[in-house]
C-alpha cells in the first residue's frame, strides 16, 4: 500500500518522538536522583535505545520509519529517496524529537529538580564526548552510524527478514550502544541530539549547566557522513 506524504510525515514525527521518549527516558531513569531506576546501568540505557528504534520500526515500518535525518540524507544520496521530501522529513523528525523531549522532561520534572549534578541532568538530553575530544566524537559517531545504516540497508534488502526487521534493528542499536556508545552517548542521529539539546538550552530547569554547543556540530555532521558513506558503499557493492 502506498502512503501519501502527509501520512509518512506523521509516521516520522511519532516514530522520532517515541525514539526520544524511550531512549532518553532510559537515560533519565538511570541518571537522575531518586528514580526507581537510579544507577541501573548501561544495559538499561542500551535496552531503552534498542526499543526506541525497534518499536517505531515495527509500528511505522509499513508507512515510513527513517526517524533519522542521516538515514534520510543517505538514501537521497543514492537516489533511494526523493530529494524534494528531504527537508519535510528532517523537519518533522526534529519536531518529533523536540516534542518527545519536552514530554520526557514533564514526566521526570521532580527528578530533574532533585538532581544537582549538571552532567547527570544533561545526559538525558544530548551527547558529549567523555574524553572532551571532538575528534574522538567524530570517529565514534561516524563509524557507529556507518554500521547502523549499512546493516539496516542489508536487513531491509532481504524480503524474508521483513517480519522481524524492526526487532533486528532494535537489537542492532542496543548492541551499538553497548559496544561503541561509551565514548559519546551515542547519538547516531542528528535529530535525536539536536532536538533535545535545544530543549535543554531553553527549558527552565532548576539546576542546569552548559548545553555544550561547542560539541553540538559533531553529532550532526558525523552521523550524516557515516550514513552517506554507508549508503554509497552498500549501493556500489550490493546493488
Amino acid at each position: 500500500m502506498d502512503f501519501g506524504l502527509t501520512e509518512r510525515l506523521f509516521a516520522e514525527f511519532f516514530g522520532t518522538m517515541f525514539l526520544v521518549i524511550l531512549g532518553n527516558g532510559a537515560v533519565a531513569n538511570t541518571e537522575l536522583k531518586n528514580t526507581k531506576g537510579t544507577h541501573t546501568g548501561w544495559l538499561n540505557i542500551a535496552f531503552g535505545y534498542g526499543a526506541g528504534v525497534g518499536i517505531p520500526a515495527m509500528a511505522f515500518g509499513q508507512i515510513s520509519a527513517h526517524i533519522n535525518p542521516a538515514f534520510t540524507l543517505g538514501l537521497a544520496t543514492v537516489n533511494d529517496f526523493p530529494w524534494a521530501e528531504v527537508i519535510p522529513y528532517i523537519s518533522v523528525q526534529l519536531m518529533g524529537a523536540i516534542v518527545g523531549q519536552i514530554i520526557l522532561v514533564w514526566m521526570y520534572k521532580p527528578y530533574f529538580d532533585a538532581t544537582r549534578d549538571v552532567d547527570a541532568i544533561f545526559a538525558p538530553f544530548a551527547t558529549n564526548d567523555a574524553a572532551n575530544s571532538r575528534l574522538n566524537g567524530m570517529i565514534n559517531e561516524g563509524f557507529g552510524t556507518f554500521v547502523l545504516v549499512f546493516a539496516a540497508m542489508a536487513i531491509g534488502a532481504v524480503p524474508e527478514y521483513k517480519p522481524v526487521a524492526g526487532l533486528t534493528l532494535g537489537i542492532l542499536v542496543a548492541s551499538l550502544v553497548t559496544s561503541m556508545g561509551g565514548a559519546t552517548g551515542p547519538a547516531l542521529n542528528p535529530a535525536r541530539d539536536l532536538g533535545p539539546r535545544l530543549v535543554h538550552a531553553f527549558y527552565p530547569l532548576k539546576y542546569k549547566g552548559s548545553s555544550h554547543w561547542g560539541y553540538a556540530w559533531v553529532p550532526i555532521i558525523a552521523p550524516i557522513m557515516g550514513a552517506i558513506v554507508a549508503t554509497v558503499l552498500y549501493t556500489m557493492i550490493f546493488k
